[in-house]
């Protein structure tokens, strides 16, 4: 009993003795009087940061400073053909530019005008002007200018000249607008899940800001020979399809949604080049609430149909 007391007297000295050596060692280490500003941070503003530091401005020029929105999903040819093309064309009118793909990598139906509004965030502060430019519309005229769009939007693919859209109030294709004028606009509506009218509803917008829709002057060719249309015309029927109650909401003036309800996840981005042209690709996830857009998938509707009918 005397041996086993004695050993257990040691083992608390030694235990007691190590605290003691802990607790010093710890008081002397230097505390640091800064603390973490981590109050109204968020992950968007980490991701934000992150991109811009891997992203290496090369400009030079003095000129305004141009990004190309390149909304995106599946066209990988399209891809290839446009990259080469619009680089050529934009380093012929010695523009600086910088082509964002803005690649959508949920699994939501297409949302073109969300994309813009992601990729506009993304570049807001280190370029002048947008644009928003489709991957299957290659200019072909040079006299197509891509020029600082200092007074209001500037409407490259005018109805006149597109190959398929020519009512008057059409303004997709390639739009340009400056920064400012984008943000004023608080961007694209967030509501349109799947093809078409997004451009619509952003036309209203541009008219009742007071702003004026310039096109280019002077182009002698038409709707033949002024841009090369390369839609692959394989329509993609998810994106096609209208479900719930989307044609009767989509078809109204969005005063909600925009810039400042925008919610997404950018998963990653890379750097990339095409025949020595450079481009950046945004992997981006968006988020879709529901209760609002339930058409951002139309399964759920399909589903309950297809059961109505076994039922019936």
């Amino acid at each position: 009993m005397i041996v086993l007391r004695s050993i257990y007297v040691r083992f608390l000295s030694i235990i007691l003795l190590a605290s003691i050596c802990v607790t010093l060692l710890i008081s002397s280490l230097p505390i640091s009087s800064e603390t973490c500003k981590c109050e109204g941070a968020s992950e968007r503003d980490i991701q934000h940061e992150k991109f811009h530091r891997s992203f290496k401005e090369t400009f030079t020029s003095e000129k305004p400073k141009l990004a190309l929105l390149v909304p995106f999903r599946d066209r990988f040819d399209e891809l290839l053909r446009f990259v080469p093309h619009i680089s050529a064309f934009l380093n012929r009118q010695q523009i600086p530019f910088h082509i964002f793909v803005l690649n959508q990598n949920d699994r939501y139906r297409f949302n073109r005008a969300s994309l813009i509004n992601v990729g506009f965030v993304q570049v807001k502060d280190h370029y002048d002007y947008i644009a928003m430019h489709d991957v299957d519309l290659l200019p072909l005229n040079d006299n197509l200018k891509y020029d600082y769009p200092g007074d209001g939007p500037l409407h490259i693919s005018g109805p006149e000249f597109h190959p398929k859209y020519h009512y008057a109030t059409f303004i997709g294709g390639i739009l340009l607008l400056k920064t400012e004028h984008y943000q004023q606009l608080n961007g694209m509506s967030n509501n349109y899940w799947g093809w078409g009218l997004e451009d619509d509803e952003f036309y209203v917008r541009i008219k009742e800001m007071g702003l004026e829709i310039a096109r280019p002057r002077n182009i002698t060719t038409g709707v033949d020979d002024t841009f090369l249309h390369i839609h692959d015309r394989l329509h993609r029927r998810r994106d096609t399809t209208k479900c719930f109650n989307q044609r009767e909401i989509t078809r109204r003036r969005d005063r909600e949604t925009g810039l400042s309800t925008l919610r997404y996840r950018i998963d990653s981005t890379k750097e990339l080049t095409i025949d020595k042209d450079a481009l950046t690709v945004l992997n981006i996830n968006l988020e879709c609430d529901k209760s609002k857009t339930p058409w951002c998938e139309c399964v759920s509707e399909t589903k309950s149909r297809l059961e109505s009918k076994k039922k019936n």
